[in-house]
Protein backbone atom coordinates (compact mmCIF):
# COMPACT_ATOMS: atom_id res chain seq x y z
CA UNK A 1 0.00 0.00 0.00
CA UNK A 2 2.89 2.35 0.75
CA UNK A 3 4.29 1.81 -2.75
CA UNK A 4 0.89 2.53 -4.28
CA UNK A 5 0.58 5.77 -2.34
CA UNK A 6 4.04 6.83 -3.48
CA UNK A 7 3.06 6.30 -7.12
CA UNK A 8 -0.17 8.28 -6.66
CA UNK A 9 1.68 11.13 -4.95
CA UNK A 10 4.28 11.11 -7.73
CA UNK A 11 1.56 11.45 -10.39
CA UNK A 12 -0.11 14.34 -8.59
CA UNK A 13 3.25 16.08 -8.21
CA UNK A 14 3.92 15.71 -11.94
CA UNK A 15 0.53 17.27 -12.69
CA UNK A 16 1.24 20.11 -10.31
CA UNK A 17 4.58 20.83 -11.95
CA UNK A 18 2.97 21.04 -15.39
CA UNK A 19 1.86 24.67 -15.14
CA UNK A 20 0.51 24.67 -18.70
CA UNK A 21 -1.70 21.57 -18.69
CA UNK A 22 -3.06 21.83 -15.16
CA UNK A 23 -5.05 25.06 -15.70
CA UNK A 24 -6.36 23.73 -19.02
CA UNK A 25 -7.73 20.66 -17.28
CA UNK A 26 -10.18 22.83 -15.38
CA UNK A 27 -10.54 25.80 -17.75
CA UNK A 28 -11.31 23.71 -20.85
CA UNK A 29 -14.51 22.20 -19.39
CA UNK A 30 -15.85 25.66 -18.58
CA UNK A 31 -15.06 26.93 -22.09
CA UNK A 32 -16.64 23.89 -23.74
CA UNK A 33 -19.75 24.19 -21.62
CA UNK A 34 -20.14 27.90 -22.41
CA UNK A 35 -19.65 27.30 -26.14
CA UNK A 36 -22.11 24.43 -26.32
CA UNK A 37 -24.56 26.06 -23.95
CA UNK A 38 -24.82 29.35 -25.81
CA UNK A 39 -23.51 28.81 -29.35
CA UNK A 40 -24.92 25.37 -30.15
CA UNK A 41 -28.62 26.12 -30.37
CA UNK A 42 -30.94 24.25 -32.71
CA UNK A 43 -34.02 26.24 -31.71
CA UNK A 44 -35.41 27.81 -34.89
CA UNK A 45 -37.12 31.16 -34.36
CA UNK A 46 -37.70 34.27 -36.47
CA UNK A 47 -37.12 32.53 -39.79
CA UNK A 48 -36.53 35.24 -42.46
CA UNK A 49 -39.58 35.17 -44.76
CA UNK A 50 -39.97 36.79 -48.19
CA UNK A 51 -43.58 37.44 -49.21
CA UNK A 52 -44.48 37.22 -52.89
CA UNK A 53 -48.14 38.27 -52.96
CA UNK A 54 -49.32 38.20 -56.56
CA UNK A 55 -53.01 38.33 -55.60
CA UNK A 56 -52.99 41.34 -53.26
CA UNK A 57 -56.42 40.56 -51.91
CA UNK A 58 -57.82 40.71 -48.40
CA UNK A 59 -57.52 36.93 -48.14
CA UNK A 60 -53.86 36.93 -49.20
CA UNK A 61 -53.04 39.70 -46.74
CA UNK A 62 -54.79 37.75 -44.00
CA UNK A 63 -52.69 34.67 -44.76
CA UNK A 64 -49.50 36.74 -44.80
CA UNK A 65 -50.37 38.27 -41.44
CA UNK A 66 -50.81 34.75 -40.04
CA UNK A 67 -47.15 34.08 -40.84
CA UNK A 68 -45.85 37.33 -39.34
CA UNK A 69 -48.07 37.24 -36.24
CA UNK A 70 -46.11 34.56 -34.38
CA UNK A 71 -42.47 34.23 -33.39
CA UNK A 72 -41.66 31.53 -35.93
CA UNK A 73 -41.32 33.82 -38.96
CA UNK A 74 -40.05 37.34 -39.53
CA UNK A 75 -41.23 39.15 -42.65
CA UNK A 76 -38.04 40.64 -44.10
CA UNK A 77 -39.30 41.78 -47.49
CA UNK A 78 -41.97 41.64 -50.16
CA UNK A 79 -41.79 41.10 -53.90
CA UNK A 80 -44.28 40.76 -56.72
CA UNK A 81 -42.15 38.91 -59.25
CA UNK A 82 -41.28 35.32 -58.33
CA UNK A 83 -37.97 35.68 -60.20
CA UNK A 84 -36.67 37.79 -57.32
CA UNK A 85 -36.83 34.82 -54.95
CA UNK A 86 -33.50 33.39 -56.10
CA UNK A 87 -31.67 36.62 -55.33
CA UNK A 88 -33.14 36.82 -51.83
CA UNK A 89 -32.28 33.20 -51.01
CA UNK A 90 -28.79 33.29 -52.51
CA UNK A 91 -27.63 36.34 -50.56
CA UNK A 92 -29.15 34.94 -47.36
CA UNK A 93 -31.61 37.72 -46.68
CA UNK A 94 -34.47 35.21 -46.68
CA UNK A 95 -34.62 31.53 -45.84
CA UNK A 96 -38.12 30.83 -47.11
CA UNK A 97 -40.40 32.55 -49.61
CA UNK A 98 -44.19 32.42 -49.48
CA UNK A 99 -45.74 32.71 -52.96
CA UNK A 100 -49.45 33.52 -53.10
CA UNK A 101 -50.62 33.28 -56.70
CA UNK A 102 -53.28 35.30 -58.45
CA UNK A 103 -56.83 34.15 -57.88
CA UNK A 104 -56.19 33.17 -54.27
CA UNK A 105 -58.84 35.49 -52.83
CA UNK A 106 -61.53 34.60 -55.39
CA UNK A 107 -60.89 30.89 -54.88
CA UNK A 108 -61.27 31.26 -51.13
CA UNK A 109 -64.49 33.26 -51.56
CA UNK A 110 -66.01 30.63 -53.87
CA UNK A 111 -65.18 27.76 -51.53
CA UNK A 112 -62.47 26.25 -53.72
CA UNK A 113 -59.05 25.20 -52.40
CA UNK A 114 -56.37 27.60 -53.63
CA UNK A 115 -52.72 26.66 -53.56
CA UNK A 116 -49.83 28.56 -52.10
CA UNK A 117 -46.17 27.77 -52.64
CA UNK A 118 -43.41 27.82 -50.05
CA UNK A 119 -39.88 27.91 -51.46
CA UNK A 120 -37.15 27.15 -48.93
CA UNK A 121 -33.36 27.30 -48.84
CA UNK A 122 -32.31 23.65 -48.53
CA UNK A 123 -28.64 24.38 -47.87
CA UNK A 124 -29.47 24.36 -44.15
CA UNK A 125 -31.51 21.18 -44.07
CA UNK A 126 -32.12 21.11 -40.33
CA UNK A 127 -33.44 24.64 -39.98
CA UNK A 128 -35.41 24.38 -43.22
CA UNK A 129 -37.15 21.20 -42.07
CA UNK A 130 -38.28 22.96 -38.90
CA UNK A 131 -39.36 26.03 -40.88
CA UNK A 132 -41.46 23.91 -43.25
CA UNK A 133 -43.13 22.33 -40.25
CA UNK A 134 -43.89 25.78 -38.87
CA UNK A 135 -45.34 26.85 -42.23
CA UNK A 136 -47.54 23.78 -42.47
CA UNK A 137 -48.89 24.56 -39.02
CA UNK A 138 -49.61 28.20 -39.89
CA UNK A 139 -51.40 27.27 -43.12
CA UNK A 140 -53.33 24.51 -41.39
CA UNK A 141 -54.49 26.84 -38.62
CA UNK A 142 -55.46 29.54 -41.14
CA UNK A 143 -57.40 26.99 -43.18
CA UNK A 144 -59.15 25.63 -40.11
CA UNK A 145 -60.15 29.13 -39.03
CA UNK A 146 -61.51 29.81 -42.51
CA UNK A 147 -63.50 26.57 -42.43
CA UNK A 148 -64.94 27.44 -39.04
CA UNK A 149 -66.07 30.81 -40.34
CA UNK A 150 -67.64 29.26 -43.44
CA UNK A 151 -69.34 26.57 -41.37
CA UNK A 152 -70.80 29.19 -39.05
CA UNK A 153 -72.10 31.10 -42.08
CA UNK A 154 -73.73 27.99 -43.53
CA UNK A 155 -75.35 27.19 -40.20
CA UNK A 156 -76.76 30.72 -39.99
CA UNK A 157 -78.18 30.43 -43.52
CA UNK A 158 -79.74 27.07 -42.68
CA UNK A 159 -81.26 28.50 -39.51
CA UNK A 160 -82.81 31.37 -41.48
CA UNK A 161 -84.39 28.98 -44.00
CA UNK A 162 -85.62 26.30 -41.63
CA UNK A 163 -86.05 28.23 -38.42
CA UNK A 164 -83.86 25.72 -36.61
CA UNK A 165 -80.11 25.89 -36.27
CA UNK A 166 -78.50 22.46 -36.81
CA UNK A 167 -75.79 21.27 -34.49
CA UNK A 168 -72.30 21.66 -35.98
CA UNK A 169 -70.32 18.47 -36.54
CA UNK A 170 -67.88 17.49 -33.82
CA UNK A 171 -64.23 18.40 -34.27
CA UNK A 172 -61.15 16.62 -33.03
CA UNK A 173 -59.17 18.84 -30.69
CA UNK A 174 -55.60 17.75 -29.99
CA UNK A 175 -53.96 19.11 -26.86
CA UNK A 176 -50.21 18.73 -26.86
CA UNK A 177 -48.19 18.47 -23.68
CA UNK A 178 -44.41 18.07 -23.62
CA UNK A 179 -42.88 16.39 -20.59
CA UNK A 180 -39.36 16.83 -19.17
CA UNK A 181 -38.55 19.77 -21.47
CA UNK A 182 -41.77 21.78 -21.87
CA UNK A 183 -40.14 24.69 -23.69
CA UNK A 184 -38.15 22.36 -25.98
CA UNK A 185 -34.92 24.16 -25.09
CA UNK A 186 -32.01 22.69 -27.00
CA UNK A 187 -29.71 23.62 -24.08
CA UNK A 188 -31.33 20.93 -21.96
CA UNK A 189 -30.39 18.42 -24.67
CA UNK A 190 -26.82 19.51 -25.34
CA UNK A 191 -25.49 20.67 -21.97
CA UNK A 192 -25.58 17.16 -20.39
CA UNK A 193 -23.80 15.90 -23.51
CA UNK A 194 -20.91 18.26 -22.77
CA UNK A 195 -20.33 16.46 -19.48
CA UNK A 196 -19.87 13.14 -21.27
CA UNK A 197 -17.57 14.66 -23.90
CA UNK A 198 -15.40 16.38 -21.31
CA UNK A 199 -15.02 13.26 -19.18
CA UNK A 200 -14.29 11.15 -22.24
CA UNK A 201 -11.72 13.58 -23.64
CA UNK A 202 -9.80 14.38 -20.48
CA UNK A 203 -9.68 10.98 -18.81
CA UNK A 204 -8.72 9.10 -21.97
CA UNK A 205 -5.96 11.55 -22.81
CA UNK A 206 -4.61 11.81 -19.27
CA UNK A 207 -4.54 8.06 -18.67
CA UNK A 208 -2.88 7.38 -22.02
CA UNK A 209 -0.33 10.16 -21.71
CA UNK A 210 0.66 9.33 -18.12
CA UNK A 211 1.83 5.86 -19.13
CA UNK A 212 3.34 6.83 -22.48
CA UNK A 213 5.28 9.63 -20.80
CA UNK A 214 7.27 7.03 -18.86
CA UNK A 215 8.08 5.20 -22.10
CA UNK A 216 9.10 8.38 -23.87
CA UNK A 217 11.54 9.58 -21.21
CA UNK A 218 12.90 6.07 -20.65
CA UNK A 219 11.80 5.54 -17.04
CA UNK A 220 9.46 2.63 -17.80
CA UNK A 221 12.43 0.26 -18.07
CA UNK A 222 13.68 1.46 -14.70
CA UNK A 223 10.24 0.99 -13.13
CA UNK A 224 9.94 -2.54 -14.52
CA UNK A 225 12.98 -3.72 -12.53
CA UNK A 226 11.74 -2.26 -9.23
CA UNK A 227 9.73 -4.32 -6.70
CA UNK A 228 6.53 -2.50 -7.66
CA UNK A 229 3.72 -4.74 -8.88
CA UNK A 230 2.15 -3.97 -12.30
CA UNK A 231 -1.29 -3.45 -10.75
CA UNK A 232 0.16 -0.95 -8.29
CA UNK A 233 1.72 1.00 -11.13
CA UNK A 234 -1.53 1.00 -13.12
CA UNK A 235 -3.73 2.03 -10.21
CA UNK A 236 -1.27 4.74 -9.28
CA UNK A 237 -1.27 6.03 -12.85
CA UNK A 238 -5.04 5.90 -13.33
CA UNK A 239 -6.15 7.17 -9.92
CA UNK A 240 -5.25 10.86 -10.55
CA UNK A 241 -7.10 10.76 -13.89
CA UNK A 242 -10.17 9.35 -12.14
CA UNK A 243 -10.01 12.07 -9.48
CA UNK A 244 -9.68 14.79 -12.13
CA UNK A 245 -12.64 13.31 -14.01
CA UNK A 246 -14.71 13.37 -10.84
CA UNK A 247 -13.78 17.00 -10.12
CA UNK A 248 -14.65 17.97 -13.69
CA UNK A 249 -17.97 16.19 -13.37
CA UNK A 250 -18.79 18.16 -10.21
CA UNK A 251 -17.72 21.44 -11.85
CA UNK A 252 -19.72 20.91 -15.05
CA UNK A 253 -22.78 19.71 -13.15
CA UNK A 254 -22.73 22.81 -10.95
CA UNK A 255 -22.41 25.11 -13.97
CA UNK A 256 -25.14 23.25 -15.85
CA UNK A 257 -27.61 23.48 -12.98
CA UNK A 258 -26.90 26.99 -11.72
CA UNK A 259 -25.54 28.59 -14.88
CA UNK A 260 -27.81 27.18 -17.59
CA UNK A 261 -30.86 26.16 -15.58
CA UNK A 262 -30.59 22.48 -16.46
CA UNK A 263 -32.70 20.61 -13.91
CA UNK A 264 -31.18 17.75 -11.92
CA UNK A 265 -34.36 15.79 -11.21
CA UNK A 266 -32.74 12.48 -10.32
CA UNK A 267 -30.38 11.26 -7.63
CA UNK A 268 -27.01 12.99 -7.54
CA UNK A 269 -25.54 9.98 -5.74
CA UNK A 270 -26.69 7.68 -8.54
CA UNK A 271 -25.11 10.07 -11.05
CA UNK A 272 -21.80 9.83 -9.18
CA UNK A 273 -21.89 6.03 -9.11
CA UNK A 274 -22.77 5.61 -12.78
CA UNK A 275 -20.20 8.24 -13.74
CA UNK A 276 -17.53 6.13 -12.07
CA UNK A 277 -18.62 3.17 -14.19
CA UNK A 278 -18.26 5.33 -17.29
CA UNK A 279 -14.80 6.41 -16.13
CA UNK A 280 -13.79 2.73 -15.93
CA UNK A 281 -14.39 2.58 -19.68
CA UNK A 282 -12.59 5.78 -20.60
CA UNK A 283 -9.62 4.97 -18.37
CA UNK A 284 -9.47 1.47 -19.83
CA UNK A 285 -9.47 2.86 -23.37
CA UNK A 286 -6.74 5.32 -22.48
CA UNK A 287 -4.64 2.55 -20.95
CA UNK A 288 -5.21 0.40 -24.03
CA UNK A 289 -3.96 3.23 -26.24
CA UNK A 290 -0.84 3.53 -24.09
CA UNK A 291 0.04 -0.11 -24.85
CA UNK A 292 -0.19 0.49 -28.61
CA UNK A 293 2.00 3.58 -29.00
CA UNK A 294 5.42 4.77 -27.86
CA UNK A 295 5.18 8.57 -27.93
CA UNK A 296 2.79 11.12 -26.45
CA UNK A 297 2.11 12.55 -29.90
CA UNK A 298 1.02 9.14 -31.16
CA UNK A 299 -1.16 8.69 -28.09
CA UNK A 300 -2.85 12.04 -28.65
CA UNK A 301 -3.48 11.38 -32.34
CA UNK A 302 -4.83 7.86 -31.78
CA UNK A 303 -7.01 8.89 -28.85
CA UNK A 304 -8.44 11.95 -30.58
CA UNK A 305 -9.08 10.79 -34.12
CA UNK A 306 -9.49 7.03 -33.79
CA UNK A 307 -11.52 6.94 -30.58
CA UNK A 308 -12.98 10.22 -29.32
CA UNK A 309 -14.35 11.65 -32.57
CA UNK A 310 -16.13 8.43 -33.66
CA UNK A 311 -17.42 7.87 -30.13
CA UNK A 312 -18.92 11.36 -29.97
CA UNK A 313 -20.64 10.89 -33.34
CA UNK A 314 -21.93 7.40 -32.52
CA UNK A 315 -22.96 7.96 -28.91
CA UNK A 316 -26.22 9.80 -29.48
CA UNK A 317 -24.88 12.79 -27.56
CA UNK A 318 -25.32 15.08 -30.57
CA UNK A 319 -26.95 13.09 -33.37
CA UNK A 320 -29.95 10.81 -32.67
CA UNK A 321 -29.03 7.16 -33.07
CA UNK A 322 -32.50 6.41 -34.47
CA UNK A 323 -31.67 8.45 -37.59
CA UNK A 324 -28.54 6.41 -38.38
CA UNK A 325 -28.44 3.45 -40.81
CA UNK A 326 -29.12 0.03 -39.29
CA UNK A 327 -25.48 -1.07 -39.58
CA UNK A 328 -24.21 2.05 -37.81
CA UNK A 329 -26.86 1.64 -35.11
CA UNK A 330 -25.49 -1.84 -34.44
CA UNK A 331 -21.97 -0.42 -34.08
CA UNK A 332 -23.15 2.11 -31.49
CA UNK A 333 -23.81 -0.69 -28.99
CA UNK A 334 -20.04 -0.99 -28.59
CA UNK A 335 -19.68 2.69 -27.64
CA UNK A 336 -19.72 3.28 -23.85
CA UNK A 337 -20.85 6.88 -24.27
CA UNK A 338 -24.12 5.63 -25.79
CA UNK A 339 -25.18 4.24 -22.42
CA UNK A 340 -23.84 7.21 -20.50
CA UNK A 341 -25.89 9.56 -22.69
CA UNK A 342 -29.05 7.71 -21.65
CA UNK A 343 -27.96 7.93 -18.01
CA UNK A 344 -27.25 11.67 -18.14
CA UNK A 345 -30.49 12.68 -19.83
CA UNK A 346 -32.45 10.25 -17.72
CA UNK A 347 -31.13 11.57 -14.39
CA UNK A 348 -31.00 15.25 -15.35
CA UNK A 349 -34.25 15.64 -17.29
CA UNK A 350 -36.51 12.69 -16.44
CA UNK A 351 -35.55 11.99 -12.85
CA UNK A 352 -34.78 8.36 -13.72
CA UNK A 353 -33.55 6.08 -10.96
CA UNK A 354 -31.84 2.73 -10.66
CA UNK A 355 -34.94 0.74 -11.82
CA UNK A 356 -34.79 2.58 -15.17
CA UNK A 357 -31.00 2.76 -15.56
CA UNK A 358 -29.76 -0.55 -14.17
CA UNK A 359 -29.28 -2.04 -17.65
CA UNK A 360 -27.07 0.87 -18.77
CA UNK A 361 -25.07 0.62 -15.55
CA UNK A 362 -24.65 -3.13 -15.97
CA UNK A 363 -23.39 -2.74 -19.54
CA UNK A 364 -20.94 -0.02 -18.51
CA UNK A 365 -19.64 -2.17 -15.67
CA UNK A 366 -19.15 -5.17 -17.96
CA UNK A 367 -17.50 -3.15 -20.73
CA UNK A 368 -15.29 -1.33 -18.24
CA UNK A 369 -14.06 -4.54 -16.62
CA UNK A 370 -13.39 -6.07 -20.04
CA UNK A 371 -11.45 -3.03 -21.25
CA UNK A 372 -9.41 -2.81 -18.07
CA UNK A 373 -8.66 -6.54 -18.17
CA UNK A 374 -7.49 -6.40 -21.79
CA UNK A 375 -5.45 -3.27 -21.10
CA UNK A 376 -3.81 -4.77 -18.00
CA UNK A 377 -2.87 -7.95 -19.87
CA UNK A 378 -1.32 -5.96 -22.70
CA UNK A 379 0.45 -3.73 -20.21
CA UNK A 380 1.92 -6.70 -18.33
CA UNK A 381 3.05 -8.17 -21.64
CA UNK A 382 4.73 -4.90 -22.60
CA UNK A 383 6.58 -4.85 -19.27
CA UNK A 384 7.78 -8.40 -19.79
Amino acid sequence: MYVLLRVIVKEFLQLRQDRTSLPLIFVAPVVQLVVFGFAVNTDVNRVPLLLVDQDRSAASRELASSFSAGEQFELVGAAYDAREIDRWLVDGRAQVALVIGTGFGSAMASGRSPRVQLIADGSDASATTVALGYAAGVVGEATAERLRERLALLLDETAERTGRRPRPPGQVEMRTRVWYNPDLRSQLYYVPAVLAMILMTMTMLLSAMSVVREKEIGTMEQISVTPIQPWQLLVGKLFPSAVIGLVQMLLVTALAVWGFGVPLRGSFLLLLVLTQLFLFNTLGLGLLVSTLVRTQQQAMMLTTFALMVPMIYLSGLIFPIENMPALIQAVTYAVPARYYAVILRGIFLKGSGWPELWSQGLVLAGMGLALLAISVLRFRKSLD
